[in-house]
């Protein structure tokens, strides 16, 4: 049995055919060129979606369901995009428009509770009832899994993990607020801080990692100093870590969910990211009965967005 995930990003449209075991077997790719109107965009999300079945030896009736993975706010029952401000979409109806451009039925999903649905069903998340994903990109995403089922509120736009605010009177946030995790916890706050801590210590090797200039910094940066043993890189990372560990502690508290999967590119140091957050959560966290819950790096990278729109039909068929 196939069937086909669509993840709608800002950059690329993704579409991906999977197979039986929840692996991606074949893509296709086109630009999303956005901002531009939906009906072109639904046409290049149909065209990947063609391109992915001829490269997997396959038909478009082959494609037992289909999902699509969308920014914004998402009305799953209607298979509306509310909003989703970088693709100026408002109440698109996308859903509807992929079946009279393909034939075949679609679901939809916020991007980050399809990532999160992936890694529950084929990544690190898999094998528990209670699992919450937290991608650390640009902004913080998260996903909630409660029971085997998303968990998105009551009008289908909970689980905005990154908008809790750890800081009342903190940095402005791209929300509007202040203090919010993601200013805090996203790369792109690593590396404002990261270029704060150059700027205060012009004999930080940080400086030499990033070829001398502060438009090279990366959320790399701080890491790969403080592997050289660089003291201002080091003091970057362990308040990185901290102000991550914080929202993991405040998520635990309040789900208690038996794992978290911690993705984005910041996820690709692995332990020596984890293994500090875990110290810090461990002290942070209210009660713990039974067994902890374990803070693991996600596995499957992009294809988690393709996983979990294949497969949101188990949810809403």
């Amino acid at each position: 049995m196939y069937t086909l995930g669509i993840d709608l990003g800002g950059t690329n449209i993704v579409a991906g055919v999977v197979d039986e075991n929840l692996r991606v077997i074949a893509k296709g790719k086109v630009k999303t060129n956005s901002p531009r109107p939906a009906n072109e965009i639904a046409d290049d999300m149909a065209k990947a979606c063609f391109i992915a079945c001829e490269n997997a030896g396959i038909a478009i009736d082959d494609i037992s369901a289909c999902g699509i993975g969308s920014p914004g706010a998402i009305n799953p029952i209607t298979g509306t995009v509310v909003y989703a401000n970088n693709l100026k979409f408002n109440n698109v109806p996308l859903t509807a428009m992929l079946k009279e451009r393909t034939g075949v039925d679609f679901y939809i999903e916020n991007d980050a509770n399809a990532a999160a649905y992936g890694e529950f069903l084929a990544g690190s998340g898999r094998g528990v009832s209670d699992c919450v994903a937290v991608t650390l990109g640009t902004g913080v995403g998260g996903g909630i899994i409660i029971g085997g089922k998303l968990f998105s509120g009551s009008n289908y736009a909970g689980g905005e993990l990154g908008h809790m605010v750890i800081n009342i009177d903190g940095e402005p946030c791209s929300c509007g607020r202040n203090g919010c995790w993601e200013a805090y916890a996203s790369a792109t706050a690593l590396i404002r801080q990261t270029k704060a801590a150059m700027e205060k210590n012009k004999d930080s090797i940080m400086w030499e990692l990033a070829g001398g200039k502060l438009e090279n910094v990366n959320g790399r940066i701080a890491f790969d100093g403080m592997r050289k043993g660089d003291k201002a890189a080091c003091e970057v990372v362990s308040t990185y870590e901290k102000y991550v560990a914080i929202g993991l502690a405040n998520i635990i508290n309040i789900f208690q969910p038996q794992k978290i999967c911690i993705g984005g590119g910041i996820s690709n140091e692995k332990e020596t990211l984890i293994n500090p957050i875990k110290d810090f959560v461990n002290q942070e966290v209210y009660a713990t009965m039974g067994k902890p819950c374990e803070i693991l790096p996600a596995e499957l990278g992009n294809d988690a967005g393709i996983i979990g729109a294949a497969q949101l039909y188990r949810l809403y068929r």
